[in-house]
């Protein structure tokens, strides 16, 4: 089952990282280190029908028809404050 509650120990420096992952790269070059980051996590998970969850919920966030699940609270990058 896809965990969608608060699991971060420190979500705004987990942000920041990433903000500063991609800083100063080239929108194809982000989009690299992004794909090349979902590919070594969903290795680290392993479990595919988890994978397959989290891709739904994800997808949701663009189709009409689904809301998905919520992203945990304070992410920023579902445009929610951090607590």
């Amino acid at each position: 089952m896809l965990n969608v509650e608060p699991n971060i120990a420190a979500p705004d420096d987990f942000y920041a990282a990433l903000i500063d992952l991609h800083r100063g790269l080239a929108p194809e070059q982000s989009a690299l280190v992004n794909a090349r980051l979902i590919l070594l996590l969903a290795n680290h998970i392993g479990d595919a029908a988890l994978l397959r969850e989290a891709m739904a919920a994800a997808r949701s966030v663009v189709d009409e028809k689904g809301s998905g699940p919520p992203a945990p609270t304070g992410c920023r990058w579902r445009g929610r404050p951090s607590p």
